[in-house]
């Protein structure tokens, strides 16, 4: 199947020759290319333009998960008959495995698996296995750390077709070699049942259900369904069934693994012994003994990634399989706020091998750990075709590997110019930033702050709840669907401010942010370069009153850059305006659902999340006694005066509470929401009978 790019706009401004460029460059064979375009200007709408018109499998590299998420949203929205997948690391919380001999300090791996995530990856990898090439991944740098042997994976994939021979027990063993786990009770992602010759099979990847109805040993049907309400949707001559993990292999692999993992422990002991590390010694062949036999036992152990060199079946040193294995060779490679990526892309190796390399060393590891990593910068470069570097501000390597071909991207379809910038002193910095959003809040826009500390953000945030501003923060411990959620928070005005470390910089699209204040302006590092700054003033360009303002003592010439470079693009934003007669227009973008989120623009939601913001954030706090008391909606004397529409929002509301309460088992509580529910129904139905 081809891309379909679907779209109500066509391209405008610089994109028309931004496109025809780089498809040139992509068709004559160009290694790599950059497009240099402004906040604002259409990047991600080129970007879609380009996929569509080279037909290639594409992978879109983004530096954080919170930006892969938008991107996610928009090529869904772009591509809505094509394959468009997710791709990020599935950890809400991660404690790597570590040892410190300075204190003689062992760190056991802690984590914790988010499941809507790892529902989407195995979904990249079966999309990407499946031989369509109409395929988008959006990921984040998580595609480069080592996931199962595509063969393996692919050698696991159950076929059934309608009419096949088969035995049901046959059937049901390449269900569980494929490791899917029976379960009578509760049919949950990744587990089936058996009530006689019928097979239900919850699939790991896709919210679905797929029905197998045996005739003796042959399939007599084959059909799915909704997993929550067994609604049919529809019937299959045949179905590819792909494997519930990503780590998945054979039996035959694992016994030779398991005899491979017991000669190299004896021969590592023996090198401690030699070297008269006796502790070491006894401490791996305690540890890798207990773990080979949890293996040989139940097909698992804690750690068992530090074993995937002999489960993939690679040499020592080889590199390890990862996401980008599974794409066919000639695909696509779109790095997105490449000056971030990139050198995130090449730091990734250096910090897993130093704390791997100790874990060796003082016999918490076979030499084998040290091949569970990422992909070295290198092994990444040679592994990508063709490159696309997207950046505001590219850097150094972008321009040397793109030899010179640059493609600008400056002008805005929409008319709309780069904010302007205004320098305050330091002093009262906070004083005058809650006066300035107190403006914005009258006018319905919303304000992102950026601090340059996470505490910073923490306090600032509670001091604005104090003052009975609506705030939130964001930064690197909030929990990635947290992230995504909060920015739509944020659009959807339930906050009106967002405060922000440094994921706040690059590629947020906010068309309802007017102000961006940057506290400590003046104080150079990464956080206040040249290049981080222009990229923070670039998330006020999508609104006509965009506003910046750097509370700084002194401008530093990061700042300066800054300043001179916004004003350059500002005014090539009016030339382009009063050539073309454009008036700018502010940019009316519908919120999407994200990532399984149903982030839709509603009120409901918007009633919702304001009830959770209540009881998170303010619930405890002396300013905000007035919504800790329970009340009878109903009993509300503003009811009988509210709209109809006011009542039906009301009364949209109250179901989903109902309906959450009782999810909950709270009966008592549901019964009293359902009692609300019908009194508010009968109000309505005699206002609409007026």
């Amino acid at each position: 199947m081809k891309f379909q790019l679907q779209s109500q706009y066509s391209p405008t401004g610089d994109q028309p020759q931004a496109i025809a460029q780089l498809v040139e460059g992509i068709n004559a064979g160009l290694p790599a290319q950059t497009l240099l375009g402004v906040t604002g200007s259409g990047k991600t709408f080129t970007m879609a333009n380009v996929i569509e018109k080279v037909e290639k499998p594409t992978l879109i590299l983004s530096h954080n998960k919170t930006l892969a998420a938008q991107l996610y949203s928009e090529f869904k929205q772009f591509f809505p008959n094509n394959s468009v997948q997710y791709f990020v690391s599935y950890y809400d919380y991660y404690q790597p495995e570590a040892y410190i001999p300075s204190v003689d300090k062992y760190i056991e791996k802690d984590l914790m698996i988010n499941d809507e995530i790892d529902k989407l990856r195995l979904a990249t990898t079966s999309a990407l296995l499946s031989g369509r090439k109409d395929v988008i991944v959006v990921s984040s740098v998580s595609c480069l750390y080592g996931i199962g042997n595509p063969e393996d994976f692919h050698a696991n994939v159950v076929e059934i077709k309608v009419g096949q021979k088969i035995a049901r027990n046959k059937f049901l063993r390449d269900l569980v070699n494929s490791l899917y786990s029976r379960n009578e009770i509760e049919l949950r992602r990744g587990n089936f049942r058996v009530k006689g010759d019928t097979v239900d099979i919850r699939l790991a990847y896709e919210e679905i259900v797929l029905r197998v109805v045996f005739w003796g040993d042959e399939i007599e049907s084959i059909s799915t369904m909704h997993p929550d309400d067994n609604v049919p949707l529809g019937d299959h001559d045949s179905f590819k069934i792909y494997p519930a993990n990503i780590f998945v292999t054979s039996q035959e692999r694992v016994g030779s693994a398991l005899a491979q993992i017991e000669l190299d422990l004896g021969e590592q002991s023996a090198a401690f012994h030699r070297e008269g590390k006796e502790l070491e010694a006894k401490r791996l062949l305690e540890r890798v003994s207990y773990d080979i036999e949890m293996i040989r036992e139940v097909g698992h152990c804690s750690g068992i990634e530090n074993y995937s060199r002999y489960f993939d079946g690679r040499e020592p040193g080889m590199r390890p399989f990862c996401l980008l294995d599974y794409f066919p060779k000639d695909f696509l490679t779109i790095i997105d706020e490449s000056h971030v990526t990139v050198p995130q892309i090449r730091a990734m190796y250096g910090g897993d091998v130093s704390r791997k390399m100790n874990l060796v060393e003082y016999g918490f590891r076979l030499d084998a750990a040290l091949d569970n990593r990422p992909l070295k910068f290198e092994e990444f470069e040679r592994m990508t075709n063709q490159v696309v570097y997207v950046s505001a501000t590219p850097a150094d390597y972008e321009l040397q590997k793109s030899e010179g071909v640059i493609v600008e991207q400056i002008i805005r379809p929409t008319g709309l110019l780069d904010p302007e910038i205004k320098v305050k002193p330091s002093l009262n910095q906070i004083d005058d930033l809650i006066e300035q959003i107190n403006l914005r809040v009258e006018r319905n826009e919303r304000v992102l702050v950026t601090t340059l500390t996470k505490r910073m953000a923490e306090e600032l945030n509670d001091y604005l709840l104090k003052l009975r501003i609506k705030a939130a923060y964001i930064h690197s411990d909030v929990d990635t669907l947290d992230r995504i959620k909060i920015l739509d928070d944020l659009r959807a005005g339930v906050y009106d401010v967002l405060i922000g470390v440094n994921l706040l910089r690059e590629g947020l699209d906010l068309p309802e942010v007017s102000l961006v204040a940057i506290l400590d302006a003046d104080k150079e590092g990464f956080l206040r370069s040249h290049r981080s700054l222009t990229q923070t003033v670039g998330r006020a360009a999508r609104n006509l009153n965009g506003l910046v303002i750097m509370y700084a003592d002194k401008i530093t010439d990061s700042m300066q850059q800054t300043i001179d470079e916004t004003e350059r693009r500002r005014t090539l934003q009016l030339a382009y305006n009063e050539e073309h007669g454009i008036t700018p227009q502010a940019i009316v973008k519908a919120r999407n659902k994200i990532v399984g989120l149903d982030l839709d623009d509603d009120e409901d939601r918007k009633a919702s999340t304001a009830k959770e913001l209540r009881r998170h954030r303010v619930e405890n706090s002396p300013y905000y006694e007035e919504f800790s008391t329970k009340v009878d909606i109903a009993a509300d004397p503003v009811i009988p005066y509210m709209s109809t529409d006011e009542l039906q929002r009301s009364i949209n509301m109250t179901r989903l509470e109902m309906l959450e309460a009782a999810k909950k088992m709270e009966f008592m509580e549901a019964a009293r929401l359902r009692d609300e529910l019908l009194k508010m129904e009968k109000m309505l139905a005699e206002k609409e009978a007026q």
